[in-house]
Parts: C-alpha cells; sequence; structure tokens
C-alpha cells in the first residue's frame, strides 16, 4: 500500500485518551488522529484562551474565529509539537491567528471606543485584578512605556509567557526580550515611586 504524504498515520488507541493525559499525550493523540484527543484538548484550554484573547481585542467573533482558527492550526500542526509547555504553545498560535484576523479586518482592539453591552458576563477575580492593573497607577504608569517595553511586559507578566515564547510572538531575539523587559521594569519602579 502506498503511503501519501498528507495522511494522517492510524491514530493511536484513544482509550488511552482521557481527561487525566497530559497535554503532551493529547498533542500527540491529535497528530495521530484522534478527534477525542482534541476535544479534551478544546475544553481544558479553550476558556482560557478565550479570555486572554478577549482582553486584547473587544470585538467577540473575531476573538470566537481565533480561537476556532487556534485548534484548527492545532489540528494540523500537532505533528510538530516539540516540548513540555502546551499552554504557551497553544497562546502562540493564538495570539497569532487574533493578530492576522486583526490586520485583515480592521478589527478593534481593546481600549477602541466599543462599550460592552449590558448583556455582558460578570467578571471573574481574574478580570478584576487585571482591570485594577489596566486602570490603576501600574495601568498608567504601562500606557507610559514604549510600546517595545510595553509589549515584553504583557507577554511575560500579564500573559505568563516564557521569555523564549514571548520572543517568538513578538518576533525578537530572547535576549531582546530580557534587556527590555529589565528597561520596563526600572521604568515601572521610577513611574511608581
Amino acid at each position: 500500500m502506498r503511503r501519501f504524504p498528507f495522511r494522517r498515520r492510524a491514530a493511536p488507541d484513544v482509550s488511552d485518551v482521557s481527561g487525566d493525559s497530559t497535554d503532551a499525550e493529547l498533542i500527540a493523540a491529535v497528530a495521530a488522529g484522534a478527534t477525542a484527543a482534541l476535544r479534551l484538548l478544546h475544553q481544558r484550554h479553550a476558556p482560557w484562551l478565550r479570555a486572554r484573547l478577549a482582553r486584547r481585542c473587544a470585538d467577540p467573533d473575531a476573538v470566537d474565529d481565533a480561537l476556532q482558527e487556534t485548534f484548527l492550526g492545532v489540528w494540523r500542526s500537532a505533528g510538530r509539537f516539540r516540548g513540555e509547555n502546551a499552554a504557551g504553545w497553544l497562546w502562540t498560535i493564538a495570539i497569532r491567528r487574533l493578530i492576522s484576523a486583526l490586520r485583515g479586518s480592521g478589527g478593534r482592539w481593546i481600549g477602541s471606543g466599543i462599550e460592552p453591552d449590558d448583556a455582558s458576563p460578570v467578571a471573574s477575580a481574574e478580570d478584576m485584578v487585571l482591570l485594577n492593573v489596566e486602570h490603576g497607577d501600574l495601568g498608567t504608569a504601562l500606557t507610559r512605556l514604549s510600546p517595545e517595553l510595553r509589549a515584553v511586559i504583557e507577554a511575560t507578566v500579564l500573559d505568563g509567557l516564557t521569555t523564549k515564547e514571548a520572543a517568538g510572538l513578538l518576533g525578537i531575539a530572547e535576549g531582546t526580550v530580557k534587556t527590555r523587559a529589565m528597561r520596563a521594569r526600572a521604568r515601572l519602579r521610577e513611574e511608581l515611586s
């Protein structure tokens, strides 16, 4: 039987894939074509990805589209996943999908003048903390940073990415991320003292 390069290998025994499976095990199963593993990965990560994407974009349709494109991207590229940090890998895919969608559609970023409607959901504790960060003294100090420094702080502190993940997301060297983070922290200390 001749194999074609675009066909997936037979899925592993999906009875081994469960809610107790690690992210790496689920991604390996997705790479082998297990839709159940993709479903579990989606259930595990879609809520927090949606929340973080919504902080970056005021258009819920764009967020939904980016989230859908993220898991489509996971389905297509799961075989290329190398590493331990699946959450960082997923976030990198998600934010790139959102950026691509917004560049193409002229979408609106948070703070662009769109007001939430009265039917918006109740904010979580994490959202309230971030709201206080954005609109308190720290938020004011963050807005005074240059866009390059602010992007590094948002990626590493607010989004919780590692230096390597932030470098990949921002398209800069890891050393540049470290230097900008150090400069940003120094400027924030000056602003807040």
